[in-house]
């Protein structure tokens, strides 16, 4: 008999069903040769400082730092009953082999680990590994399983993540606490992210808005201006000159540029994909892509990858195939996907990017939930965008004479949609505005415009942002902070 542990019931429930353990019992499900068994996130967790030494329960300066010689773990509160039930599994005589089936992933490793050993259990231990919750991959999956040491990196690593946090968080807290008379929270995560708040909200505190002025003529759909002035009679008095008079193009800097189509989606660049899209969190896209995982509709979301396995091509042609015939926003159009540009085994370590699984095909899209639907657009649209052709553009940047006054206009000329045309269609489909970066304008040097009119315009120089979901993923990944912890 092979006892299979997943993180959650309903990744449990799915794995039975593909097994053939359909007998319900409590706690588990049994059948075919398999029990099927299920964690609830973390039952076992690092046991608190008190519980090394009855004096750590009051906070004392003369006690730090604490760091203990031999780790101790306990069982959670709230989850001894389901432990308690894994642990009775575990030492069951029928039972010959151990199967880890929680999130292939650092921290999922780390939940059965820790359930693995304060029960105790000495039994063959097998890793299941997987990407996809579909049908076949889960056979797949239990087709290729391997020894549990593969994994005792991982393991390692979680393991080591978790005591940081607790020598960190233990050490820190009493220490700031003690020398400041209150009771002070510190964590290896949450103090960095908290300075990095604070330092931009007294940026913006002590930011001082300065005016200025620009001068422009416009004509049709040109519209240059000048470089900026700090008074505003002086930006008058360049438009007074230029008002109804004819204007040239004395210099056009032209540049041919390619835009390469993007890559696919790693879970933190479609959480920011999603934020700028629809204003969702983090938080959301991810119990978003985290549901629909678990559904099959996608593959593993908690993923850094943003390439598909060499062996993916052929899979991928075909899913293509499927979200152009699927996907309503991209009704009518044709292009030649490359896929060989999301195909990189190298750049893939424990999971591929996140892609849409072919249970799409099946599904009804328009029953699933707002939030779901539109992030199950994204992915799909991903998967166009990225095997599709670069956007190519002409950049002009144009110096104009108008009266002797010097203004300067940007303009590019698209000599090649590819990608974008995917885009667009998105945007479009879901009433997004489609911002362009330049105009669209025909132009060179030589070209004379006019009569123009002119006007002046009135500015104020900008503080930093405040920090938006996206803007800080952005910013913790530029400096290294790492927070997954629950990936």
């Amino acid at each position: 008999m092979k006892l299979v542990i997943a993180e959650k019931p309903s990744v449990a429930m799915a794995l039975a069903s593909v097994l053939g353990a359909r007998t319900r019992k409590d706690g588990y499900v049994e059948g075919n040769g398999y029990i099927v068994s299920w964690c609830v996130g973390h039952l076992v967790g690092l046991c608190d400082a008190s519980e090394y030494d009855e004096k750590y329960k009051k906070w004392r300066y003369d006690d730090l730092p604490i760091v203990p010689e031999c780790w101790k773990h306990r069982v959670l509160e709230g989850t001894k009953k389901q432990f308690g039930i894994l642990k009775k599994l575990m030492r069951d005589s029928e039972v010959d082999e151990v199967i880890c089936a929680t999130d292939a992933g650092r921290e999922g490793e780390l939940i059965f680990r820790l359930v693995y050993e304060q029960a105790g259990c000495k039994k063959p231990m097998k890793r299941l590994w997987i990407s996809s919750m579909e049908e076949q991959a889960i056979k797949d999956g239990f087709a290729s399983l391997k020894d549990g040491s593969c994994y005792d990196s991982l393991y390692q690593s979680a393991l080591c993540r978790a005591k940081a946090d607790w020598l960190v968080g233990i050490n820190a807290s009493r220490l700031f606490s003690v020398l400041y008379n209150q009771n002070l929270k510190v964590g290896r995560v949450q103090t960095p992210t908290l300075a990095m708040i604070v330092d931009r909200n007294q940026k913006i505190k002590e930011f001082t808005k300065e005016k200025y002025y620009m001068a422009h003529i416009k004509f049709d759909e040109m519209d240059a201006v000048t470089e900026h002035f700090q008074k505003k009679e002086d930006a008058d008095k360049v438009a007074a000159d230029c008002m109804e008079r004819m204007c040239e193009v004395e210099k056009d800097d032209v540049k041919e540029k390619t835009v390469r189509s993007p890559k696919l989606y790693d879970l933190t660049t479609l959480q920011r994909e999603a934020n700028r899209m629809f204003g969702y969190t983090a938080q959301q896209t991810l119990d978003a892509v985290q549901e629909m995982y678990e559904h099959k509709l996608v593959t593993y979301p908690r993923t850094d990858s943003q390439y598909l396995t060499d062996e993916m091509g052929e899979s991928t042609e075909t899913l293509i195939l499927m979200l152009l015939g699927k996907m309503p926003y991209v009704e009518g159009l044709k292009y030649q996907p490359d896929v060989s540009k999301v195909l990189n085994s190298k750049k893939v370590s424990d999971h591929h990017a996140i892609i849409p699984t072919m249970e799409v095909a099946k599904a009804d899209i328009g029953e699933l939930k707002e939030r779901n639907r539109k992030i199950l657009y994204l992915i799909s649209a991903r998967v166009l965008t990225a095997t599709a052709d670069p956007y190519i553009y002409e950049s002009h940047k144009c110096q104009i004479t108008c009266n002797y006054h010097t203004f300067y206009f940007t303009a590019k000329k698209t000599k090649q949609e590819g990608f974008k045309a995917i885009e667009n269609k998105l945007k479009q489909f879901f009433g997004v505005k489609i911002e362009k970066e330049e105009q669209e304008l025909d132009i060179w040097a030589g070209k004379h415009y006019g009569p123009c009119d002119s006007f002046v315009s009135e500015h104020f120089t900008q503080p930093p942002k405040q920090y938006t979901d996206v803007i800080f993923c952005e910013r913790k990944e530029w400096i290294g902070i790492e927070e997954r912890s629950s990936a």
